[in-house]
């Protein structure tokens, strides 16, 4: 490895020519408004401070790996001399600041101290990040005209005291883009020899600049230079399971992991809803490579390979998956009992996909009882990853046919019961990450729940507008707001925002009697409305708290049941 350095107007000229690229694996840009500031702050101050040192890999005849030019660079068609692989945030808040190709914002340079500016309001105080001598702002596109106006006007901006940090880009693009700049300023009679012998300073400050790096040399071995890649740790953002991956897919069979998942989401959006989907997709890969879905299985060399192998079962399990799991009322991450149901789920969807008729109604029978048995028993309490692959291998032989009379512990009834009325009476509340509550609720939704007064079933388009209500309020039981004798599932039900502020501390027998005389039809259009969320109408209007916990406590314990042994509860 060696270490050398080149000014920012060498590398700019190598990035122009298509010289230095971005091997595909890199994540994509993440830099804030901020960190472009302090980039140029520390380029810009007398003396300049240091920005880091990159990482690169010298190419030879054949590049390692696939690549893509830095954002809004030129996208030739030539072979690079080197990989850029680490250092690709500051490379692209360089080119894409020199060179004014962010859309959203424009970074400029302070020439004159605030005191020496003609307009109070320098820069828009709302939008403004940066400090002493580098300015962000932000941008925004209204009946076309990109805002704020000022900001494409040189003389408006030396008027703030500010000017374009694009006259700094180097080269003659650069230098043409100066001239211009003096130009339409002395047009404007607001040009000074102290404005453009400052301009002039630190244009020269820029180009001159050294980025350090370090250099892999050319015959280095894609495996060495992904490790490299991998053993990084220098950016504020360390490399997660995920990104590993990524690399390794791209090194072991050229295609790029970040298009796959974007296509995917674009068939399958709801994915979205459950949390992370990069920890989904190589939790259910590891499962169909039949493999334990924990680190140590990502960080093996040929997972990546083995992704790729799977990727059609992955992309078919998760579309179906994550539409089974709306069909039983589980409709995103904040009402989910268990997040391995997620990824078991759809795991077992992939193996199911291509069965037909009876053989798929089998499957959905099994994978219902799976994904209910998960949300309501402790099986994957503690090292649920290996209890899940140990499920998994056990319930691909049931769907498939391979082993039909195979057994699975997590349907062992005896070690993994089910909670009884008690449990069920105790369950706290569904707005905590815990599981019991949450599967209480998902089954009180499971019916469609509608809202009490709209009549609107629940659904994945209209959840995130539903709120968790008291059914017996605090001030109602007199009670405190954090009393655990309230703040139980059984309690709760989730209903329209709107429907939830126009209850009161009343009884609910006043509240439900006031709906019943808003409906058309009256106390039987209330009374099928709550049976929808497993609400027992009698035992709600006798304003008997305990009363109803006991009847509503029945009533999911027999929906439970009827899920956790696969089939569609019916009374």
């Amino acid at each position: 490895m060696e270490a050398r350095s080149k000014t920012i107007e060498a590398w700019f000229s190598m990035i122009e020519q298509g010289q230095v690229k971005l091997p595909r694996f890199q994540r994509h840009e993440a830099w804030r408004p901020h960190q472009i500031a302090g980039l140029f702050e520390n380029i810009l101050r007398s003396p300049s401070l240091p920005v880091g040192v990159l990482l690169v890999l010298e190419v030879g005849d054949k590049e390692p790996f696939h690549s893509r030019p830095i954002v809004g660079a030129p996208a030739t068609g030539d072979r690079p001399l080197m990989h850029i692989l680490d250092g690709q945030q500051r490379m692209t808040a360089l080119w894409r600041s020199l060179t004014d190709k962010y859309e959203d914002l424009k970074v400029f340079v302070r020439l004159l101290a605030s005191s020496d500016t003609s307009q109070a309001d320098a820069v828009s105080e709302d939008d403004e990040e940066g400090g002493a001598l580098v300015q962000i702002e932000r941008r925004w596109m209204n009946k076309g005209m990109p805002r704020p106006v000022w900001a494409d006007d040189d003389v408006e901006c030396i008027k703030r005291g500010l000017a374009p940090i694009s006259i700094f880009r180097p080269g003659g693009t650069g230098e043409a883009a100066f001239k211009l700049w003096r130009e339409r300023l002395r047009e404007g009679g607001v040009f000074t020899d102290d404005i453009g012998d400052r301009a002039g300073d630190l244009r020269k400050r820029v180009l001159s600049y050294t980025l350090p790096f370090l250099s892999l040399p050319v015959g280095t071995s894609r495996e060495t230079a992904l490790e490299v890649f991998i053993n990084m740790n220098t950016s504020a953002s360390p490399l997660k399971d995920y990104d590993i991956v990524v690399a390794q897919v791209e090194e072991g069979v050229g295609e790029s992991l970040h298009d796959k998942v974007e296509a995917l989401l674009q068939s399958a959006p709801a994915a979205r809803e459950y949390g992370r989907i990069e920890d989904i997709l190589l939790a259910m890969t590891a499962l169909l490579l039949d493999k334990p879905p924990i680190k140590k299985t990502y960080l093996e060399d040929d997972f990546g390979k083995g992704l790729a192998s799977v990727w059609p079962d992955v992309v078919a399990g998760l579309e179906r998956g994550i539409q089974f799991l709306g069909e039983e009322a589980l409709f995103n991450e904040k009402t989910l009992p268990s997040d391995v149901a997620v990824y078991l789920t759809c795991a077992l969807w992939a193996v199911a996909s291509k069965l037909k008729l009876d053989q798929e109604g089998n499957a959905r029978q099994i994978i219902r009882k799976v994904l209910w048995r998960a949300c309501f028993t402790h099986r994957y309490g503690k090292t649920s990853a290996t209890r899940a692959y140990a499920d998994f291998k056990a319930l691909r032989g049931m769907i498939d046919g391979a082993t039909p009379d195979g057994k699975c512990e997590l349907f062992d009834a005896t070690v993994f019961r089910l909670p009884d009325l008690e449990e069920i009476k105790g369950a706290g509340w569904p707005g905590r990450k815990d599981r019991l509550p949450r599967a209480i609720l998902a089954t009180s939704l499971r019916r469609r729940a509608q809202d009490f007064a709209d009549g609107t079933p629940i659904g994945r388009n209209n959840i995130a507008a539903r709120e968790l209500d008291h059914l017996y309020s605090c001030g109602y039981l007199k009670e405190e707001r954090d009393s655990p004798r309230v703040n139980r599932a059984l309690n709760c039900a989730l209903i329209t925002g709107l429907t939830n502020r126009n209850k009161s501390a009343a009884a609910p027998s006043d509240y439900v009697a006031k709906r019943a005389a808003a409906a058309n039809l009256g106390e039987e259009t209330v009374r099928w409305r709550l049976a929808t969320h497993l609400i027992p109408y009698d035992e709600l209007t006798s304003d008997n708290y305990d009363a109803f916990l006991d009847a509503r406590a029945k009533l999911v314990a027999a929906d439970m049941i009827a899920l956790c042994d696969g089939v569609e509860p019916t009374a």
